[in-house]
């Protein structure tokens, strides 16, 4: 394991040892910065472009391409920051161009960060699936980072930085969505694996819902020179990509730099360089720009300059509002790791020696033989090495991941990185390819598919966050920010004021635990196939500093053991379904008490095809021929927010939705009451028969019978 550096700027001098390497303090009065474009479209035709499943050439230029480079200095610390019209940069290419920069800056090769934009119109600077490298155009392109670089170092002047952020939720959307378990997809080894997938949201009828969070950050750190002249923009945004040219093109990314440099400094001023605009590539994995919840008709219909002219519209309001400050500290941290692939059995590795045999050495030409070639090459390789990075300017701070990383992945490090002013550049220093949250590869889809695309190990995505946020620590010289949940005010207020026996927010970044508000700490657990940090319900009751997050079952529950529960209890919940009212005689069962793997007990639910379609459905069941079953009488549109409590007395059954004074549902109860069972099921059923699909949020259970004042209270505590 290599040793991880530091570099800190405080007014003293002091030293930092890591591994036995010290690291020298400077002055923080001494802030400067430096920026530079060069130009690196490729200069002989044709070139391999990536960023496809298969290979192909152009010989056309639509859009120059450009390596932008900012330059730091903090008195005597000093790093760089790259950012390349590429689709991926592997690391040990970039190793070289970050030794081959030492050799003409004052710069230390852990003290760069290069990354790519994600252009898919560019040549290829690294092999992956069915594309190799341009070997013509990587060692020209080595040069020109390596040139600008060196170029923004020659341009350091005192300068001010400051921090923005605008909201561009209109601009990305979540592209992968979990499919109905009975609308499976195959993998490419003729599996059928596919319970999410990108783009699956064409069709609303085979989806339940987003398998993830957006991110709508369009965030900015602006450099300035002490007359307030602009001297370079940083900016990020998490949307994997705009393109549609064919030809070398710099996509959207070239023409947001472009219309920013334009916009910014309308004329030339000649006591500076000119302004350089970057766009880094922010946590982009899972998210697109179409927005597949509106339906077809009311997606915008964005033109690759419609896109970008709405992002600098963004861009300029926020840049207007930057404050900058010149007493800036800097800090800059790396660490390595050693990761392993997800490398194929006996038999996998079998059947794609079988494929890749008969190819005879030529490129791929179809997705099967992309995969079989893929396996042989991740068998060889075995691991990788990554680097990850943190950096400190002031209260500002980046980080870094080598990967293509999902949106939820970026929403960790920010919300619980020491400073908010935190922004997350994903495809730097590397191109390993997606790394899923573990959640995700249950469901899989081409994000989980073993390949150098994605073949990273399945706990590489909490690595890798893990190793960050330690960066980020260390840099800013503080811990991480503990997420605070909202309990004074609103809906979370109305339930603690009933005295819940247990409160479960449901807002976790993971599982497996569900954390119980309440001091007794009742904490549940998540099984496999639950998703985490989608949108809970958004009304006034849930207003706080952060959106309302909620949990989405995709045939995984939540269980609980709760003691001291007799036939006196209540819950209440919030809930929203995803499957079409159609897709199965019952939608799913939200709420179970019963042993585990048993029929027997108290069940509710949103029945499916019949009578009963899209209304609540409770079920007492003891034995195959004693049950007693009742529907509500109000149909529930799918995708929408709902509130439920059920009450349940020593002799009947009260289930209300969203408030209503009149029950929706209420029943005698029959033979064996429930309080001999302690087991409480969210999002399924004891017996695992159709599972919920959908999300669930705000779960409290109580150890008495609500009243139906007390229960409306709760459900119109969130309404606007």
């Amino acid at each position: 394991m290599r040793s991880t550096s530091y570099l800190l700027s405080v007014v003293s001098v002091m030293f930092w040892f890591s591994g036995g390497a010290g690291v020298v303090q400077a002055t923080a009065d001494q802030f400067r910065a430096g920026a530079a474009i060069v130009d690196v479209t490729p200069i002989q035709f044709p070139v391999v472009v990536n960023g496809g499943m298969l290979s192909r050439t152009v010989d056309e230029v639509k859009t120059r391409l450009h390596a932008r480079a900012i330059v730091m200095d903090g008195g005597g610390t000093r790093l760089a920051i790259v950012v390349v019209d590429s689709c991926m940069l592997e690391r040990p290419f970039l190793d070289e161009v970050k030794q081959l920069a030492t050799q003409r800056t004052h710069i230390r090769a852990d003290r760069m960060l290069i990354s790519a934009t994600h252009t898919h119109s560019a040549p290829a600077a690294m092999s992956c699936l069915g594309t190799n490298l341009d070997p013509t155009y990587v060692p020209y392109l080595r040069e020109k980072i390596a040139e600008a670089i060196a170029a923004a170092e020659a341009n350091l002047e005192p300068a001010a930085i400051g921090w923005g952020v605008g909201n561009a939720a209109e601009f990305t959307a979540l592209r992968r969505w979990v499919r109905r378990p009975d609308r499976l997809a195959n993998d490419p080894f003729g599996n059928p694996t596919v319970r999410a997938n990108m783009h699956a949201a064409n069709n609303w009828d085979d989806v339940t819902g987003e398998s993830g969070p957006e991110d709508p950050d369009l965030s900015l750190i602006s450099f300035q020179a002490l007359d307030g002249t602009p001297l370079a923009v940083l900016a990020n945004f998490s949307m994997h990509y705009f393109s549609g040219e064919r030809g070398v093109s710099a996509d959207y990314f070239g023409l947001f730099c472009d219309g920013l440099q334009k916009q910014l400094t309308p004329t030339a001023n000649t006591n500076h360089p000119p302004l350089v605009g970057i766009m880094s590539h922010g946590c982009s994995g899972d998210i697109w720009r179409r927005d597949y919840r509106l339906p077809p008709e009311d997606r915008p219909q964005f033109t690759i300059e419609s896109y970008t002219a709405g992002l600098l519209e963004i861009a300029q309001a926020t840049y207007r509002k930057i404050d900058h400050r010149a007493d800036v500290e800097l800090a800059m941290a790396e660490k390595r790791l050693t990761l392993n692939y997800r490398t194929p059995d006996a038999q996998r590795l079998a059947w794609a020696r079988a494929i890749v045999d008969e190819m005879e050495g030529r490129q791929p030409e179809t997705q099967q033989e992309v995969y079989a070639l893929e396996q042989v090459i991740l068998h060889e390789r075995q691991s990788t090495e990554v680097v990850v990075q943190a950096i400190r300017m002031g209260d500002i701070a980046i980080a870094t991941t080598p990967t293509e990383t999902y949106a939820l992945t970026g929403l960790k490090l920010k919300l619980q990185s020491p400073t908010p002013a935190t922004m997350v550049i994903e495809l730097a220093n590397g191109g390993d390819g997606y790394i899923p949250p573990p959640e995700q590869h249950r469901l899989g889809g081409y994000n989980t598919w073993a390949a150098r695309s994605a073949g990273l190990d399945v706990q590489a995505e909490p690595k890798i966050t893990a190793a960050a946020l330690g960066l980020l620590e260390r840099v800013m010289g503080k811990p991480r920010r503990a997420r605070e949940f909202e309990l004074t005010q609103g809906t979370p207020a109305a339930i603690q004021a009933a005295r819940p026996h247990v409160y479960w927010r449901m807002e976790e970044f993971a599982g497996p635990v569900a954390r119980d508000q309440r001091p007794a700490g009742r904490d549940a657990y998540y099984e496999p196939g639950v998703l985490f940090f989608l949108e809970g319900p958004q009304t006034a009751g849930f207003k706080s500093v952060e959106t309302n997050r909620a949990a989405h079952f995709a045939g995984g529950r939540m269980r609980a053991r709760l003691t001291g529960l007799g036939d006196e209890y209540s819950v209440s919940l919030w809930f929203w379904n995803g499957m079409p009212d159609q897709a199965r005689d019952v939608s799913g069962w939200m709420f179970s008490r019963g042993q585990d793997l048993s029929s027997d007990g108290l069940h509710l639910g949103l029945g499916g095809r019949g009578e009963t379609s899209g209304k609540l459905i409770l079920q007492q069941r003891q034995g195959e021929e004693d049950s007693q079953n009742q529907a509500g009488r109000t149909r529930i549109e799918r995708w929408t927010w709902n509130h439920l409590a059920l009450v349940q007395t020593s002799d009947a059954v009260r289930v209300y939705l969203n408030g209503q004074p009149a029950p929706e549902i209420e029943f005698t109860l029959r033979g064996r009451r429930s309080a001999g069972s302690e087991q409480f099921f969210f999002g399924g059923r004891s017996d695992k028969r159709a599972n919920w699909e959908g999300r669930l949020d705000e779960i409290a259970v109580f150890n008495r019978a609500l009243s139906p004042a007390e229960v409306s209270a709760i459900a119109t505590s969130a309404i606007d």
